[in-house]
């Protein structure tokens, strides 16, 4: 079983959109919403390609998961990770998205490691650091995934705001 930082991200975002995403249902590639949050990334920082690092990584839990991350920008000499989101709309997921990727790092060696999450449509950044009560959340999280994943019962929607302008909008609301 393996774990990314999407699934990490969709845990705190929809438990719906989490199980539908480890079932193999993906809408990302339908979404607009998605695309333009792909060419922001792309566009806002055109330097950081040349200057920073792609890393992918990965670490096995003690019950045998697999857990896999792709960081875009890596700055190793700063050991600052760099993530552009679009919106601060679901600020607490990519809180938890990051600090994935420094729990992960960590595992692998690479201590002292913070993140910088930037929204540039909105000129805001947020240092995001990990505590020891992260890590132990971040344990907590991978086992309830693992169970969410093994569940044959997808959950609820949540109805909210949020809801709108997710790509898995219309597989949720077809009967509407």
């Amino acid at each position: 079983m393996n774990i990314t930082a999407t699934h990490i991200n969709y845990y705190h975002v929809c438990k719906r959109k989490l199980w539908l995403f480890t079932h193999g249902i993906n809408m990302e590639h339908t979404s607009d919403t998605v695309y333009d949050g792909k060419l922001l990334h792309e566009t806002s920082y055109p330097q950081r390609a040349a200057k920073f690092t792609e890393i992918e990584m990965s670490a096995t839990t003690k019950d045998g998961v697999q857990l896999l991350g792709k960081i875009d920008f890596y700055d190793a000499k700063e050991k600052i990770i760099h993530e552009v989101k679009r919106s601060d709309r679901v600020e607490e997921a990519h809180e938890w998205q990051v600090k994935f990727y420094i729990w992960l790092l960590e595992l692998n060696g690479i201590q002292g490691v913070h993140a910088t999450l930037e929204y540039p449509k909105l000129r805001q950044t947020d240092e995001v650091w990990i505590t020891e009560p992260d890590r132990e959340y971040l344990k907590e999280v991978i086992h309830k995934i693992a169970v969410l994943q093994e569940s044959e019962v997808c959950p609820s929607r949540i109805n909210s705001k949020i809801c709108k302008s997710c790509s898995y909008y219309e597989l949720c609301y077809v009967g509407e």
